[in-house]
């Protein structure tokens, strides 16, 4: 019952799909990531009806993308956006790392961030737009949302948070770490596996891709915060995402 419990809290934290009211407690918060990608699991789906309203209603390929843009965003409520504002301003004050990790506490939006929201938003619509959509492709869109949510939980777990306070470490010393460990990295195999069967060579390069901005978090997380935070988390599932949704176009365009 506290497995489930978690995931609960867990999805309700990270979405805003509706979920029985759980206790915030030690004891719930422990499997709380393992519910992380079922999160991108609903999203997938939600995307799968999208495109499938969109053939039945006849809607063009702007009205296409601008859903397969927005259906993130509205699922998981901005949380990982909002995460993404906080870095890009931060990264842009080109301070030292404390005064950075105290911008991101800053609940107002800067002018950095509101060009990065911007810029983001607008390239993901636009390779929605020239994403060729067939039942191959469609199926590796979906996987998007599970892969980088799944490398966002593990990224949690694994590299050394900035502080010794806070919401994220919260999350990193209550999790149950086998627990969640083996959690994400079922979901991330089930959906990388899946893409794989289906189309291989744009599988890889997803993979690539999403490991390549795994590398961009390491770095960054290290060099410019000294250790990861929830912000941190959600800018690299946005940059995942994105990286993932550029080579699966560009595999469909060659």
């Amino acid at each position: 019952m506290v497995f489930f419990k978690g995931i609960a809290l867990g999805i309700a934290m990270f979405s805003r799909i509706p979920m029985p009211k759980v206790d915030w407690n030690e004891k719930n918060m422990r499997y709380m990531l393992c519910g992380f990608p079922l999160v991108g699991v609903a999203i997938g789906f939600l995307l799968w009806l999208w495109t499938w309203l969109c053939g039945i209603l006849n809607f063009g390929t702007i009205i296409r993308a601008v859903g397969l843009t927005l259906i993130p965003v509205a699922v998981s409520g901005g949380i990982h956006l909002e995460g993404f504002c906080d870095v890009s301003d931060a990264i842009a004050s080109r301070a030292e790392p404390e005064r950075k990790r105290q911008i991101m506490k800053d609940s107002h939006i800067g002018a950095f961030a509101a060009i990065s929201l911007f810029a983001y938003l607008l390239v993901y619509f636009a390779f929605c737009c020239e994403l060729a959509i067939t039942l191959r492709s469609l199926l590796l869109l979906s996987s998007i949302p599970v892969l980088s949510r799944s490398m966002s939980g593990l990224s949690v777990i694994f590299f050394p948070a900035s502080t010794n306070q806070g919401l994220f470490r919260s999350f990193k010393d209550t999790a149950d770490r086998v627990g969640a460990i083996i959690a994400l990295s079922l979901f991330w195999a089930a959906a990388a596996v899946l893409i794989l069967i289906y189309n291989p060579i744009a599988a890889l390069v997803m993979l690539f891709l999403a490991a390549v901005a795994l590398l961009i978090l390491y770095l960054v997380s290290w060099k410019q915060f000294c250790g990861m935070s929830g912000d941190l988390a959600g800018w690299f599932l946005c940059l995942a995402e994105l990286f993932m949704l550029i080579g699966l176009t560009m595999i469909y365009k060659v």
